[in-house]
């Protein structure tokens, strides 16, 4: 074995290695003075993501213990269970309150049970938004923009009566999909918008490894991870990341052009986004004029020669 570098590769990339497929450590270690064997070392180690562990059957127990350990305790700590009720599931969210004279979102912990859906604040405690899942009728998602020009996905609920709720959910694709399968009548349902979220939805038209030059207070860095290009606009996302750090929707870009650059892995040329609510977005790859075509052909936002 002989040591390998590869200047396009970064803690991020062997972050995903690690969690995707796992590493198996064999170490067998003597240690000796004036040819004297003292010590002796035998490690057999594997490390790997709990997902990859999980597949391969290891941890499995322990897994299942800590998951009815932590679901025990995020029950009886943060929400009274009528007698008999089940709590499925929790996650950071909010509600939005309209009453006529202000709309403002009030954040919490989203609890799913079988029975319910809650949104409750732990200090000072209060439930903030509650139903019976009996009651709900229609999950739909909704994309809007936030100050900060973050696209983000809110869970609008519709009850009986046409009584409705806008709610937040840092897994609004997977609260959805929990209400789908936990509310005991038929519930309406719409997917959500694919670049959003970043998920699989959508055929890819390109895809692969892309550098972002992330803004910073400090500065901007460049940041390793995934570029996924579809027909609704580029997602990119870091393996570190829970989600994706850009959003650009086909309509938000304005042109595409390659131009001059010291790029992170080592090329001379970066991809230029013009945007119409983030301004300059800098992209680099091995391909930048791949991509800047794609972009472009895609987008109805030709490239521009370049500079």
């Amino acid at each position: 074995m002989r040591p390998t570098r590869d200047p396009r590769v970064t803690l991020d990339d062997l972050v995903e290695v690690l969690l995707n497929k796992g590493a198996v450590l064999h170490l067998d270690l003597i240690v000796s003075v004036a040819d004297i064997p003292l010590v002796g070392v035998s490690l057999r180690a594997a490390i790997a993501g709990m997902e990859t562990m999980l597949k391969y059957g290891m941890m499995r127990q322990w897994d299942e213990d800590t998951r009815a350990w932590v679901e025990r305790s995020t029950a009886r700590r943060d929400l009274e269970l009528r007698a008999g009720e089940r709590h499925v599931a929790h996650m950071h969210g909010g509600h939005l309150l309209e009453d006529g004279f202000q709309t403002t979102w009030r954040p919490g912990t989203v609890h799913l049970t079988d029975r319910r859906l809650v949104v409750q604040r732990r200090e000072p405690r209060e439930v903030l938004w509650e139903t019976e899942l009996a009651a709900v009728r229609a999950v739909r998602p909704e994309t809007e923009r936030t100050v900060g020009g973050e696209l983000r996905t809110r869970l609008r609920v519709v009850l009986d009566g046409g009584e409705e709720a806008l709610l937040s959910s840092a897994e609004p694709e997977k609260l959805r999909a929990l209400l789908a399968s936990t509310c005991p009548g038929p519930l309406e349902t719409s997917p959500s918008h694919p670049a959003v979220e970043g998920d699989d939805g959508g055929r890819a038209v390109f895809e692969g490894h892309l550098w972002y030059h992330e803004p910073r207070r400090g500065g901007p860095l460049w940041r390793g991870g995934q570029g996924r290009l579809t027909a609704d606009g580029l997602v990119w996302k870091s393996p570190l990341d829970a989600r994706p750090a850009l959003v650009l929707p086909a309509d938000d870009i304005a042109a595409v052009r390659t131009v001059p650059a010291r790029a992170p892995a080592g090329g001379g040329t970066v991809v230029a986004v013009e945007t119409a609510s983030q301004g300059t977005v800098t992209l680099a790859a091995d391909e930048p004029r791949r991509w800047a075509e794609s972009l472009g052909s895609l987008l109805g936002a030709p490239p521009l020669p370049s500079a």
